[in-house]
């Protein structure tokens, strides 16, 4: 409860004023000629003044309003590392305990910079922000700050802050500690495959001094190199890019003795491999109808560079007419299949017989072409059951189905065999999954047995129709009917032709998407999204490591045919891995390196300007192995809030008023009894 005296004059102030002016002259005249009754006229007279002034006395009821302070407590996972979250609780438990001593303060406690999978760095002034925000600036008496100093949000200057009261920061950890880390200073982003990029890395060392550092680099989980390096310079290393996609490359230095934590001892970098246009030779031995559905196919796909021979006069058709006055180009056999065959990624022959155009040398090239890692494919018609089929060519030492010499021709639909619902290449064709599938039927199919490969299609009673085989470091694909092009025609309906044959070109050209054993990890959402495509009816837990080193088991559940799926929480940013025994691969979630893993040891420095500037302090809360927590001080009117032993805090006195009493003093009858009583006074005086 306050009292106070407020004044409502009966006259305007300058009227007041003037009285006052005139009264005090009359005063000094009177005390200055020695007048009787002096004092009782200065009294009277101001009295009267008074009356004019309309003076009252005042009551207000009011509720003091606490004053606020924020706590915010880092929760990153820098914060794991050594003693540092046992600092943490400690210095916790104290500071609540010496804020509950300060009367009406209003503490709120706020854990910041909880790994997310989203946000990089530690991000502590954005959560006092939020934490204060329906706090009027001048109730706030200041905040605090649990952390290893490693922040990456702090305002320029306190200004920022949206309060002027001190900002104190208690940094965890110790003061000499040791750690090594990667720092990467070229990294590109793209690259051509089958070319080299230059990565410029350093191994930088904190606490010690220059020294010698073993350094492993890994492609895709394969260890490439290694070498030994000296800290603190740079190096540059050459990196081959093998495929397409994302090529990560990990840059891991040894320990460091006593370090902190190994886990910045590693660098990741992902490089884009960009293909350079899929070089396709195709061979057509005849023209036909189906030679038009594969030349559109492979035009349309803008990463092919098509190059497309049609026999048009073989030999047995060679009537003596000069080379210059025909208007066919001459079939270049040697320059394609033995000067330049290896720059070719897939060689299609096309309803192609052995008619003499190629010397058998020749099918001896192709043959260690594709066991070198090239790709053929085989679009078969009569032509492989004939006398003159491919089969009977140095050739057949990689093909995978070995004719019978007949033809079936009959109308039937091609089916998905099992294991063609499980590839890749033919899992969820549209139109496969209905019985009969829904797609036209086919008229014609080469009867062959299959001596190595997989048939993922079959014809009428079973019969191979499309084989799928590895052959040394390539793949070979052999399709026993040339009646895909009635899919191309919408024939009956027509069938998914441009998906399969696609598919069936790309997963030769070794796609990444489109192979058999695969272990894919994506990051969707908030989620890690685990995929295993595998041939195999079951599959093992997938081991999750994540950037930190937390390890998590995940059971995959089917999705699909060959196609298993689960998922994880992706709460970290950094380089997760994932490994069935069998497979391993790498994701990177969010930055390739995130903030929060390149520097970790601790430091007051960061915080230690904007703190100063508030009158606040940044301090160690190590004190010899034990945690050291100030006294904390209410101060009520100071540009500094600090001390060798103490942090202030700055109390406001805001209050509520609830209510307020007016009582005015010359109004009514105690006014007029003064006045009359002055009066009074006066005349007796001068009647003695």
């Amino acid at each position: 409860m306050n009292f106070g005296i407020s004044f409502a004059p009966l006259v305007p102030v300058y009227v007041l004023w003037a009285a006052v002016a005139v009264a005090v002259i009359i005063s000094a005249l009177l005390l200055f000629i020695g007048s009787r009754g002096a004092l009782l006229r200065a009294t009277a007279m101001t009295f009267l003044i008074l009356a004019l002034a309309n003076p009252s006395f005042t009551r207000e009821d009011r509720d003091p309003i606490p004053s606020v302070v924020a706590v915010v407590i880092d929760k990153s996972p820098s914060q794991n590392f050594g003693n540092r979250s046992k600092q943490t609780e400690e210095a916790r438990a104290a500071l609540m305990e010496r804020l509950a001593r300060i009367p009406n303060l209003d503490v709120r406690v706020v854990d910041a910079g909880a790994a997310d999978g989203e946000t990089d760095g530690t991000r502590l002034f954005s959560a006092l922000g939020a934490a204060l925000s329906d706090v009027p600036p001048d109730r706030i008496a200041g905040a605090f700050v649990i952390t290893d100093g490693r922040v990456h949000d702090v305002p320029p200057d306190a200004s920022q802050l949206g309060f002027s009261a001190p900002l104190h920061a208690l940094v965890t950890g110790e003061a000499n500690e040791r750690d090594r880390r990667v720092v990467l200073t070229t990294a590109p982003r793209f690259g051509i495959v089958g070319q080299s990029q230059t990565v410029v890395f350093r191994v930088q060392d904190e606490g010690v001094g220059p020294s010698t550092a073993r350094v492993t680099i890994r492609r895709d989980g394969e260890q490439i190199e290694t070498r030994n390096v000296t800290t603190n310079t740079a190096v540059r290393v050459q990196i081959q890019i093998p495929h397409a996609g994302p090529n990560i490359v990990e840059i891991e230095a040894s320990p460091l003795e006593n370090e902190l934590t190994p886990v910045n001892n590693r660098a990741v970098v992902s490089i884009d491999g960009v293909r350079d246009k899929l070089r396709v030779l195709l061979v057509s031995g005849e023209p036909h109808a189906g030679e038009r559905t594969w030349r559109n196919l492979l035009k349309s796909d803008a990463a092919v560079d098509l190059v497309h021979f049609t026999i048009l006069r073989p030999p047995e058709k060679q009537d003596g007419t000069p080379i210059n006055e025909l208007s066919l180009i001459a079939f270049p056999t040697r320059e394609l299949f033995q000067q330049k065959i290896g720059e070719f990624h897939l060689i299609i022959f096309d309803r192609y017989a052995r008619q003499g155009v190629l010397p058998i040398v020749y099918f001896d090239n192709i043959a260690r072409y594709v066991r070198e890692g090239g790709a053929v494919l085989i679009a078969a018609g009569p032509d492989y059951a004939s006398p003159t089929s491919l089969w009977r060519t140095p050739l057949d030492a990689v093909l995978p189905a070995e004719p019978s010499g007949k033809m079936i021709e009959t109308p039937y639909h091609a089916r998905l065999s099992d294991i063609g619902k499980r590839h890749p290449v033919t899992r969820a064709l549209e139109g496969g999954a209905n019985e009969p599938p829904h797609w036209s039927r086919w008229f014609r199919l080469v009867d062959a047995k299959v001596g190595q490969g997989s048939s993922v299609m079959d014809g009428p009673d079973g019969k191979p129709l499309l084989v799928l085989s590895r052959e040394g470091e390539g793949r070979v694909a052999l399709l026993l009917s040339d009646h895909i092009w009635l899919w191309a025609r919408g024939f009956e309906g027509g069938g998914p032709h441009i998906d399969l044959l696609r598919r069936l070109s790309h997963w030769l050209m070794k796609q990444p998407d489109l192979e058999e054993e695969a272990l894919r990890v994506a990051a969707r959402g908030r989620d890690l999204s685990i995929d295993r495509q595998t041939m195999a009816e079951t599959v093992e837990p997938v081991i999750v490591t994540t950037p930190s080193g937390e390890t998590r088991s995940i059971t995959l559940q089917q999705a699909e045919p060959g196609l298993w799926r689960g998922s994880t929480p992706a709460n970290e940013l950094g380089l997760w891995r994932a490994s069935d025994g069998k497979l391993t691969t790498l994701v990177n979630v969010g930055p390739v390196n995130p903030r929060e893993f390149a520097e970790v040891t601790s430091t007051t420095d960061t915080l230690r300007s904007i703190a100063t500037a508030t009158g606040g302090d940044a301090r160690r809360l190590d004190d010899g192995g034990a945690v050291n927590v100030p006294r904390i001080v209410g101060v009520r009117s100071s540009e500094t809030f600090r001390g060798e032993d103490w942090m202030g805090l700055k109390l406001r006195d805001a209050s509520v008023l609830r209510g307020i009493g007016v009582l005015p003093i010359f109004a009514g009858l105690l006014g007029l009894l003064l006045l009359i009583g002055s009066l009074a006074a006066t005349w007796a005086r001068e009647g003695r």
